[in-house]
């Protein structure tokens, strides 16, 4: 298990463009408590802030199972691990959970949140927990660069959810000095 401290937002401190294209992270949404989630990685996201508030926004495609578990519950987490977590992180983010226990295959641990009902994970050293506060679909006639539509040979636009940012733990790497 990773040891995780508390991060006051305004201490929090994040190479978001390493975090998302070098890390990924994995997301999760659903209820622990209920045995009702599921987790994916990602790699497309945003950290900072809107309506004065700390915000984590992520892009989650329709046909992926934790789309369901993202409309259905209002929190969601991302977790970032180590490099050794890579492969682990690439088995969550290529099988789906509607096959089989993916989580069991790629050696996690799921465990509760400080405030939010999705998991987290123990082997995580970095998580931020989310309130969903707005979703959008993208589509073509917002994309201002054509070649965006590149991403999207078989019109499977994803959804854009943000999430307020309500708790933080992590090592001591993710803390302001």
């Amino acid at each position: 298990m990773t040891e995780r401290i508390p991060i006051p937002i305004e201490d929090f401190l994040a190479r978001p463009y390493s975090l998302w294209e070098k890390r990924w992270l994995l997301l999760s949404s659903g209820d622990l408590a209920a045995g009702d989630f599921n987790c994916m990685t990602v790699s497309w996201g945003s950290l900072g802030q809107v309506w004065n508030r700390p915000l984590a926004q992520i892009f989650v495609r329709p046909q992926r199972y934790t789309y369901q578990f993202m409309e259905k519950y209002a929190t969601f987490t991302l977790c970032a691990f180590a490099p050794a977590y890579r492969e682990a992180l690439n088995l969550l983010g290529t099988r789906s959970g509607r096959d089989g226990d993916k989580l069991a295959a790629a050696g996690l641990t799921p465990a509760a949140a400080t405030a939010v009902a999705a998991p987290v994970y123990d082997e995580a050293e970095l998580t931020i927990e989310c309130r969903k506060m707005f979703w959008q679909d993208f589509g073509p006639p917002n994309f201002v660069d054509p070649s965006i539509e590149r991403n999207y040979p078989t019109g499977d636009y994803h959804r854009i959810y943000f999430g307020e940012i309500v708790a933080v733990t992590g090592s001591q790497a993710f803390v302001r000095k």
